[in-house]
C-alpha cells in the first residue's frame, strides 16, 4: 500500500488536468471574504524535483506540463495554473513541479486553513520540511479517507476537498465513493474534487454508477485521455468527479479541453464534461 511514489508521475498529463481544476476552483472560493479549507486526502511530498531519478527514469512531464511550458498560447484560463509553476522555475528552464498542498498552499489567503493527510513516512517528512512551517497548515501521518470524516463539518463551514488516492488496490475504486457519501452525509455543501484514473473502462462506470446512487444532485465529470482506452496497458487518461461545482468550471473546461487535446493527445484521444445525475430509484 505504501509503495507508489508520485515522484514518478510528477507533471504528467493527470496532475495537469488535476491541478488546473483545483486551482479554477480555488480561485472561484476566493471570490467571497468568508474564509474556507482546503482538505488534501494524499498530499504527497508537496514539491517535485524533474530532474530527479525518478521523473527522469519515466520522463512523463514530458508529455504533460512540458507541452505548457513550451507553449505560446495559453488560454486566459490555464494562466493562474501555469503562472504559479513558472513562479518557482527560473527560465527557461522547468526544474520543478509543485504537488496539489503547495498549489494551494501559495492560493490561499491568511484567513485560509490547510489539512493535509499523507501516510507514506519518507513523502510525510518531505511535506512537512516543504510546508510545515506555515502556520495555516497541520499535516496528518494518517490515511486520508478515515481522518477526512473527522474534519467535517469544518469550523468555516466552507471547503474544498481533493481525494487522490494511488489506485494500487482495486478496493480504492469503491472505497473513494463510499467515503465522499459519508463526507456528504456530513457536510453537503463543500466541493469534493474526486480524482481517478482510466487504466480500465469498466471501473470509471463502476464509480459512476456508485456515485449516482448516492443521491447526489451535482456532480461534474472532466475526463481527459491523451491516448485510446487501452485495458491493461497502463493510464491512458484521467478524470475528477466534481461535488458541488463551481458554476464557471464546466464552461472553462469546455474551452480548455479542447485546446489541451491539440496539444496533448494523439488522434484516438478523447474528453468529455459531463453532468452525472443520481439513479432514478435514490
Amino acid at each position: 500500500m505504501l509503495s507508489y511514489r508520485h515522484a514518478f508521475h510528477a507533471g504528467n498529463h493527470a496532475d495537469v488536468i488535476k491541478h488546473v481544476v483545483l486551482v479554477l476552483t480555488l480561485d472561484y472560493y476566493q471570490c467571497k471574504d468568508k474564509p474556507f479549507w482546503y482538505i488534501d486526502t494524499h498530499a504527497g511530498s508537496g514539491l517535485y524535483r524533474l530532474n530527479s531519478a525518478e521523473s527522469q527514469k519515466t520522463q512523463e512531464f514530458a508529455h504533460g506540463i512540458q507541452t505548457l511550458w513550451n507553449a505560446s498560447d495559453l488560454p486566459d484560463a490555464l494562466l493562474p495554473y501555469v503562472n504559479l509553476i513558472r513562479s518557482i522555475n527560473p527560465k527557461p528552464s522547468l526544474d520543478y513541479y509543485p504537488g496539489s498542498p503547495w498549489l494551494a498552499a501559495q492560493l490561499l489567503r491568511k484567513q485560509d486553513q490547510l489539512r493535509l493527510f499523507e501516510l507514506h513516512p519518507n513523502d510525510f517528512n518531505t511535506l512537512n520540511n516543504n510546508l510545515g512551517h506555515d502556520k495555516r497548515i497541520q499535516i496528518s501521518k494518517q490515511d486520508g479517507l478515515k481522518g477526512l470524516l473527522g474534519l467535517l463539518p469544518p469550523i468555516s463551514r466552507r471547503a474544498v476537498t481533493l481525494i487522490d488516492p494511488s489506485y494500487e488496490l482495486k478496493t480504492d475504486y469503491s472505497d473513494v465513493v463510499i467515503t465522499l457519501a459519508k463526507a456528504y452525509k456530513r457536510f453537503a455543501t463543500g466541493t469534493y474534487l474526486l480524482w481517478y484514473p482510466v487504466i480500465e473502462r469498466q471501473r470509471v462506470k463502476q464509480m459512476i454508477q456508485g456515485l449516482q446512487q448516492t443521491g447526489i444532485a451535482d456532480i461534474l465529470q472532466i475526463e481527459f485521455c491523451p491516448v485510446a482506452d487501452s485495458p491493461g496497458l497502463g493510464m491512458s487518461g484521467s478524470g475528477m468527479f466534481v461535488i458541488n461545482p463551481p458554476w464557471l468550471l464546466a464552461k472553462q473546461m469546455q474551452t480548455l479541453l479542447p485546446w489541451l487535446h491539440q496539444q496533448m493527445a494523439d488522434a484516438n484521444g478523447h474528453f468529455t464534461v459531463t453532468d452525472i445525475k443520481p439513479a432514478k430509484n435514490t
